[in-house]
């Protein structure tokens, strides 16, 4: 029994040695050593540049609203700056006199109009107007944008 143990330890190191020396041999010579490392720098070049083009991407989407911000508040400041300068003029000041402290000047009148009756209130109402209810092909729709008069 113990010359089966010894039979079966060597064949078991009979065939490690021969992998070890297939290994060494056939798979780590120096030029797959090279080629695995010139695939493994050509992977992480590449996750590099995808990594930083995504970055660029990100911090020019960012710039471009931080832009239109920008553009908006210089927009709300000038439309203030503006407005500012409405209250100054004597025309505003003006019509708020007139609005709030019921002002106005020599020679105006105050006109009261009566509540509109139910006849005026009509007069401006038309019947609806009844239009084709066909409708129109494509072809057509295009000649009467292209030619009204068609």
């Amino acid at each position: 029994m113990t010359t089966i143990g010894a039979k079966t330890k060597a064949k078991i190191s009979t065939k490690l040695r021969r992998l070890s020396y297939k290994a060494r041999h056939d798979f780590f010579t120096i030029e797959n050593i090279v080629l695995l490392l010139a695939i493994a720098l050509c992977l992480l070049w590449t996750y590099q540049s995808i990594s930083a083009m995504s970055r660029n991407w990100e911090l020019s989407e960012r710039l471009t609203s931080e832009r239109k911000e920008l553009e908006l508040l210089s927009i709300e400041v000038e439309a203030a700056e503006l407005e500012n300068e409405y209250y100054k003029t004597s025309e505003y000041q003006e019509l708020t006199a007139r609005k709030h402290l019921d002002k106005q000047l020599p020679g105006e009148h105050m006109v009261v109009l009566p509540e509109n009756t139910d006849a005026a209130k009509q007069k401006h109402q038309s019947a609806p107007v009844v239009e084709n209810t066909r409708q129109l092909t494509n072809i057509e729709k295009w000649m009467k944008f292209l030619f009204p008069s068609y």
